[in-house]
C-alpha cells in the first residue's frame, strides 16, 4: 500500500496525528478523516495536524462570499456578533444569570480580564491601517518590547495573521493555541452561542496566543469598521489610531463618508489617547464629535517628511506611507509615555531634533506582504557568462480595491517601474532564501550593461470582486499612470483561485485549470477596459472563442490593437481573459524564457485574494 493512495494516506496520516502532541484536538474533525478519508486524501496526501486545523477552520466560514447586504441588516447581524464576541471572551463565573445555561459547564476562555493587561494599540481605517500596525510592531520591537501584531486578513497562509516578535507564528505554536481555543468553545456551545465564525474564532485565538506569550504590546489591526468589529471587545486600549478614511464596504458600513467615519469611531474610548491621520472634512467632522462626546483630545498627525526621517527610507513604498508611519510613530510615543517607558529608554533624545534611531529602524524594518510589493521572479533569472538565456519578469503587488487606494498603488508603480528599468538579472539569486530577501517594498540594485535592444512592456494583471466597481477602479488606475507618462501594453482578466468555502495552508494543492469556470466577470472586466482604452466594446462572440482557447499566441504583447481587425481575435484587443491564474503566470514565464531582450512589468492588483495566490504560486 502507497503512502499516496486512499487508504495509505489515512493510514499514514492518522499515524502523524498520533505521534504529535495534539491528542486533544477536535475528535469531530478527526472523525471526518476516518470516515472520508478517500475524499480528503484527494486534496491533502497526507492529512496533518495542520491541515485537519484548517479543515476545521473551514466550518466556520458562514458567508461563502461577500454580497450586497444591507448597511441596516448588517448592523444587526455585527451587533448580534459583538454581543457573543464579549461572552466567548469571558470565564464561566462572569456570565452572569441571564446565561445561566452556561453555569457548570467548565469554564469558556476567561480572557476578557487578561485582555485588559495586554497594553494594545487598536487601529481603524479604511486604507493604511495594515501598513501603519505593521510599522507600530517594528518600531516598538526596535525599541527592545516584545511584541504581538494582529493584522488581516491573511495572503499565503493563516499563520501570516498572528507575529511574535516579527516573525509568523510558528506552526507547532499556532496548533497548540488553536485547539486550545477550538474546544473550548465547542464543548460550550449551544443553541443560543454558536461556534463563532471564522474573523471571530480568529480574533479570539489572536487575543489568546498574545495572553500565552505574555506580549509587552499587541498591535491589533481593526478587521471590519470599528464599533461593532470584533476587536471592539477591547476595552481599554493604551491609544487608538484612525488611518485615512474612504468609500469602502459600503454594503456594511453605510453609503457616505460619515456614516463610515462614524464606525470607525467607534473604537475610541474614555480617557484614551487618540490619533488620526488628517481625513476630508466630512470624515474629521464625525470623528472630532466622537472625541469631544468622550472629552479626549483627537490629534492629526501630519505626514513624516524627508527632514525628519533623516535619509532613512521607508521600508513599505508610496507617498501615503509618510502619513502611515507619522501615525505609527505618534501611537508608539503616546503608548510610551502612557506605559511609563518613554523617559526611561529615550530621555536623551531631544524629540524636535528627529526621531529616535530604534524609531527610524522600525521604519526601514517593517513588511508587510502584498503591498507595493516588487519580486522578481525567481525561475526566469538564469545566465550563462555574460549572454542572458533568459527575459525578464517582475511583478508589481498592491491589493488595492478602493479608488483611494488604486490611487495611491498607481502612483507608486509608475515610480517603481520607472526605478527599476535599469535592474540586473544578475543581482537576484535563483535560490529561495534570496528571493525571499527580494520580496521587499523597496530597494532596487542598478546597473547599466543591459542590451540596447531591449523590449519592455507593462502589464496588468487585475482582477476584482463582485461588489467592487471596476468603472471606477480601472479607470482611476489608467489615468493616475498615464498623468506619469506609464501606460499598459496589455492587460489580463483573470479569476482568482482562492476560496470562500475554505481555509488553505501554503502547501494546498493548486489546480492549474478548472474546467467550466464561469468567466462572466471577467469577460465584463474586459469590455470596461476596452472602452477605457479603445472608447469601444469588443465583440462578445470573439471573446467567448478566445478565453476558450486557454491561452493567446505569445504575438499578443507585441501587436498593436490598431494594426489589426475584429476578425484577427487577440490582436484587436488590448486586453484577454485567461482562465486559470497558474496558465496565466505560466504563460509569462514561457514568453520572457522564448525571447531574452524581453522585460516584462507585471502589475497585480484589484483584490489582495488575487495578489495572495500569485505570491503563492511564485513561493512554489
Amino acid at each position: 500500500m502507497t503512502p499516496n493512495s486512499p487508504s495509505g494516506a489515512h493510514t499514514d496520516g492518522v499515524k502523524k496525528l498520533k505521534g504529535l502532541r495534539y491528542r486533544n484536538m477536535s475528535s469531530q474533525i478527526v472523525r471526518k478523516f476516518s470516515q472520508n478519508s478517500q475524499d480528503i486524501s484527494q486534496e491533502f496526501q497526507l492529512p496533518s495536524a495542520y491541515e485537519s486545523a484548517m479543515e476545521a477552520l473551514s466550518t466556520l466560514i458562514t458567508q461563502k462570499k461577500r454580497n450586497g447586504t444591507s448597511a441596516i441588516s448588517g448592523q444587526k447581524t455585527q451587533n448580534q456578533k459583538l454581543d457573543r464576541m464579549l461572552r466567548y471572551i469571558k470565564s464561566r463565573g462572569s456570565l452572569g444569570n441571564s446565561h445561566s445555561t452556561y453555569q457548570g459547564r467548565g469554564k469558556i476562555l476567561g480572557l476578557e480580564e487578561k485582555i485588559a493587561g495586554l497594553k494594545i494599540i487598536h487601529v481603524a481605517g479604511t486604507k493604511g491601517k495594515g501598513s501603519t500596525c505593521a510599522f507600530c510592531e517594528a518600531i516598538l520591537r526596535e525599541s527592545g518590547f516584545r511584541t504581538g501584531l494582529f493584522t488581516s486578513p491573511h495572503l499565503i497562509d493563516v499563520r501570516e495573521r498572528y507575529r511574535l516578535d516579527g516573525l509568523d507564528i510558528c506552526q507547532e505554536n499556532f496548533l497548540q493555541y488553536f485547539w486550545d481555543c477550538w474546544n473550548q468553545l465547542k464543548a460550550n456551545i449551544s443553541e443560543d452561542l454558536p461556534m463563532p465564525p471564522l474573523f471571530q474564532f480568529l480574533t479570539v485565538l489572536a487575543f489568546k496566543i498574545f495572553v500565552s506569550e505574555k506580549v509587552d504590546v499587541a498591535i491589533i489591526e481593526v478587521g471590519l469598521g470599528g464599533k461593532l468589529d470584533s476587536t471592539n471587545v477591547i476595552k481599554e486600549p493604551v491609544v487608538c489610531g484612525i488611518t485615512s478614511l474612504g468609500m469602502d464596504h459600503m454594503e456594511t458600513l453605510g453609503d457616505t463618508l460619515g456614516q463610515i467615519a462614524s464606525h470607525k469611531a467607534g473604537i475610541l474610548k474614555p480617557q484614551i489617547p487618540a490619533f488620526s491621520v488628517p481625513q476630508l472634512s466630512e470624515a474629521m467632522e464625525v470623528l472630532q464629535e466622537r472625541a469631544n462626546e468622550l472629552m479626549i483630545p483627537l490629534e492629526v498627525v501630519a505626514p513624516l517628511t524627508l527632514e525628519k526621517l533623516n535619509g532613512t527610507r521607508l521600508s513599505l513604498c508610496g507617498d501615503h506611507q509618510l502619513s502611515n508611519a507619522a501615525l505609527a510613530v505618534s501611537l508608539c510615543k503616546s503608548w510610551l509615555r502612557s506605559t511609563g517607558n518613554w523617559k526611561s529608554r529615550f530621555e536623551d533624545v531631544y524629540e524636535e531634533d528627529g526621531l529616535p534611531e530604534q524609531f527610524l529602524r522600525g521604519l526601514s524594518a517593517a513588511r508587510l506582504s502584498g503591498r507595493a510589493q516588487i519580486v522578481v521572479d525567481p525561475l526566469n533569472n538564469a545566465s550563462g557568462g555574460n549572454k542572458r538565456l533568459s527575459g525578464d519578469l517582475t511583478f508589481y503587488l498592491d491589493g488595492a480595491h478602493s479608488p483611494e487606494s488604486m490611487d495611491a498603488c498607481a502612483r507608486w508603480f509608475s515610480a517603481a517601474a520607472v526605478e527599476q528599468k535599469d535592474l540586473s538579472l544578475s543581482s537576484v539569486s535563483s535560490k529561495v532564501e534570496t528571493m525571499e530577501r527580494s520580496w521587499t517594498n523597496g530597494y532596487i540594485k542598478h546597473c547599466h550593461d543591459k542590451e540596447s535592444d531591449e523590449i519592455l512592456k507593462r502589464i496588468l494583471l487585475f482582477n476584482c470582486m463582485d461588489t467592487r466597481d471596476p468603472q471606477i477602479l480601472l479607470p482611476k488606475l489608467v489615468d493616475t499612470c498615464a498623468s506619469s507618462g506609464i501606460y499598459f501594453s496589455k492587460a489580463i482578466f483573470v479569476p482568482s483561485i482562492s476560496a470562500y468555502t475554505k481555509v488553505t495552508s501554503a502547501t494546498s494543492t493548486i489546480p492549474s485549470y478548472i474546467p467550466g469556470k464561469d468567466l462572466s466577470w471577467q469577460f465584463n472586466l474586459q469590455r470596461i477596459w476596452e472602452r477605457i482604452i479603445n472608447g469601444k466594446d469588443v465583440l462578445d462572440q470573439n471573446l467567448m472563442l478566445n478565453a476558450s482557447l486557454g491561452l493567446p499566441p505569445r504575438e499578443f504583447l507585441y501587436e498593436e490593437a490598431s494594426h489589426r481587425g475584429p476578425e484577427d481575435g487577440y490582436f484587436a484587443c488590448s486586453s484577454v481573459v485567461i482562465p486559470s491564474l497558474p496558465l496565466t503566470i505560466n504563460w509569462l514565464r514561457d514568453c520572457v524564457r522564448e525571447n531574452p531582450s524581453l522585460r516584462l512589468q507585471v502589475l497585480v492588483t484589484g483584490s489582495l485574494h488575487l495578489v495572495g495566490d500569485v505570491l503563492k504560486l511564485l513561493r512554489r
